[in-house]
């Protein structure tokens, strides 16, 4: 595929990727390395490329989400130390540790969370801006190696916690994003020791796409019923449960 048209097509699928993942908090990641595993790349390299990527969308996501006042600063900081931290574990532990056997300890996770959300936003829940759960940066500390060994997972294991914990889902989604942007550049940095340089195009293109729809994520996210954000990241939760599942065994 020619230059430019391979980067248009990587600025497309970033661009709508951050558009989901701005206003549900999650899938950014799941969708972008799909793409490239589907062109061919490696898991490990497709992994990276994601977390470069993220560091600059998620870095824009999360400053919108701070302008419109979907940031917490304690949450902020319970995620993104303890997340840092388990970033660097897991890039350093990913080659030795197969993505299949992370993939499949998440799904049982991931589908037992997505039923409790779902239930939840059904029934409604009373929801606490200014919430941070016990054992918040335990969570951290999980979800970071957990994203970094499987390529993805910081924003399915967080928001789903807290949502389900009662805090608002805005504040959740905004201040998960802002901290992941912490959590991508320790992954990012990790990585490059390990990977290397990864398919510029591909990361370009990701970046692009992501930074420009960031913005129109976080007005969503901030307009969105809690209800109907619940309910929204029931459903892509319980798809993220099922695609690990496939992948496991794939």
């Amino acid at each position: 595929m020619p230059p430019l048209p391979e980067f248009l097509t990587f600025a497309a699928v970033g661009a709508l990727a951050q558009l989901i993942d701005g206003a549900l908090g999650m899938a950014y990641g799941v969708a972008s390395a799909a793409m490239l595993l589907g062109l061919g790349l490696p898991p490990a390299v497709a992994s990276a490329s994601v977390h470069y990527a993220e560091t600059f969308t998620c870095g824009a996501s999360g400053i919108s989400h701070l302008l419109a006042g979907n940031v917490r600063r304690r949450l902020f900081w319970s995620l993104a130390v303890p997340g840092v931290i388990g970033a660097v574990i897991g890039a350093g532990a990913v080659s030795r540790v197969p993505a299949a056997w992370m993939r499949l300890a998440l799904a049982p996770y991931l589908l037992g969370m997505g039923l409790l959300l779902l239930l939840r936003g059904m029934r409604g829940n009373q929801q606490h801006a200014d919430r941070v759960p016990r054992a918040t940066p335990a969570l951290g500390l999980a979800a970071g190696f957990a994203d970094a060994v499987a390529g993805g997972g910081w924003s399915a294991l967080t928001v789903t916690a807290l949502i389900a914990r009662g805090t608002a889902p805005r504040v959740v989604i905004g201040t998960v994003h802002l901290a992941k942007a912490v959590v991508s550049a320790a992954a990012s940095i990790s990585f490059l020791l390990y990977v290397g340089a990864t398919e510029g195009t591909a990361v370009f293109g990701l970046i692009v796409g992501g930074v420009a729809a960031a913005p129109f994520g976080a007005v969503l996210a901030r307009r969105l019923p809690a209800r109907v954000a619940t309910l929204l990241a029931a459903t892509a939760v319980l798809g993220l449960g099922l695609d690990h599942v496939v992948k496991a065994f794939y």
